[in-house]
């Protein structure tokens, strides 16, 4: 699908920030990203967060992957800046209580009743940040039965996605709460099988999302985030060493104006001429996390970088509350990755990221 840049903006009413005349800084950026989660959330009637905002489809139905993972980031925001996330954060619990099957998994809708080991191992997150603000035995007891069937199915952890490494390290999160020699033992069984699947290029084996098609810098980072985190819980050199030359494999790819490629080759070749602004925002919370934990200032600038990236693309203006505030799957808003769509988890993550960034300028 090939459009101008003027053609796209007539017929989806979007405009860049910069065509608009608005002025753009990181604190207004980020504060206009918060208000379009918050928009998102309030699009579902149900308390959790919606999937996104699709051109042609409007807002779309609840996500209870990336509404698990969502609770940590409003209970952040809660204590950071307005208390009123706290609030916002429950409703996405009672939601996740209400929904969670009767084995303990969580499904995608799109995909079936069926719980998938992904998607649980997201909403653990959540359960396990909400447990640790208000000690709520349901809360823990979802928690519980989650963390079980992830163990009880823990040969699907092993199977053709790296990325499951961010599933690993909530069942470690978890572990935290309360010691299960289960959990550990699966936990770590992925973490061996994931650094084992890393190639010369630093870059993962089994990473996208389908075999044999490349992977989106957001699956690269996911990996590279379960590990480094794991590696952070553990204490484990191993899994820190695998996830830094994953992070540094990435950065090879980073242009001086902060543009990723949206799909990189396992042997580190760029496969697209788009960028995923998601994995843009992911590994600059890589590269941040690498800043804080090793003190080392050569993170900050790419960081950054990638993140006045996202900004340059972001929509300040649009009278489409869809639009304004939030991140794209892609830019091109057309590109492959979540096409012509808004997903919540693009700014969840252009959150976090822009919220460590402003703690260097402290």
């Amino acid at each position: 699908m090939l459009m101008s840049i003027s053609a796209l903006e007539r017929v989806t009413g979007q405009t860049s920030a910069r065509r608009a005349g608005v002025a753009q800084t990181p604190v207004r950026n980020m504060l206009a990203a918060e208000d379009w989660l918050c928009r998102a959330q309030d699009a579902s009637r149900e308390g959790g967060v919606s999937y996104g905002y699709t051109f042609g489809r409007g807002w779309r139905e609840p996500y209870p992957e990336t509404s698990g993972y969502i609770v940590p980031t409003f209970l952040r925001l809660a204590t950071l800046r307005d208390p009123s996330y706290r609030a916002r954060a429950r409703r996405i619990v009672d939601w996740l209580l209400r929904i969670q099957n009767a084995d303990g998994s969580y499904a995608n809708s799109r995909y079936g009743p069926e719980g998938i080991v992904f998607d649980t191992g997201q909403v653990l997150f959540g359960l396990v940040c909400a447990w640790r603000q208000h000690a709520e035995e349901a809360v823990l007891a979802a928690a519980r039965r989650a963390a079980q069937w992830l163990c009880e199915v823990a040969d699907e952890l092993d199977t053709p996605h790296t990325y499951n490494t961010r599933s690993a390290w909530a069942l470690l999160e978890m572990d935290a709460i309360e010691h299960d020699d289960r959990r550990m033992a699966v936990a770590r069984a992925n973490l061996d099988w994931a650094v084992e699947s890393q190639r010369p290029s630093g870059f993962f084996e089994h990473c996208a999302f389908r075999a044999g098609r490349l992977p989106f810098t957001h699956n690269i980072a996911y990996a590279t985030e379960g590990l480094l985190e794991a590696g952070v819980r553990l204490q484990e050199g191993r899994y820190l060493t695998a996830a830094k030359r994953a992070a540094d494999a990435a950065l090879m790819h980073l242009r001086s104006d902060g543009f990723l490629p949206a799909r990189i080759s396992v042997d580190g070749r760029a496969g697209s001429i788009t960028c995923c602004l998601t994995g843009n925002c992911q590994l600059a919370v890589v590269w941040a996390r690498l800043a804080e934990l090793e003190g080392d200032d050569r993170y900050r600038d790419p960081a950054c970088r990638a993140l006045d990236y996202v900004m340059a693309t972001q929509d300040l203006a649009s009278n489409n509350d869809g639009v304004r505030g939030g991140i794209a799957g892609s830019h091109p808003v057309w590109g492959p990755y979540a096409p012509l769509t808004f997903p919540n988890w693009a700014a969840k993550f252009f959150i976090d990221a822009m919220w460590m960034r402003a703690t260097w300028t402290r």
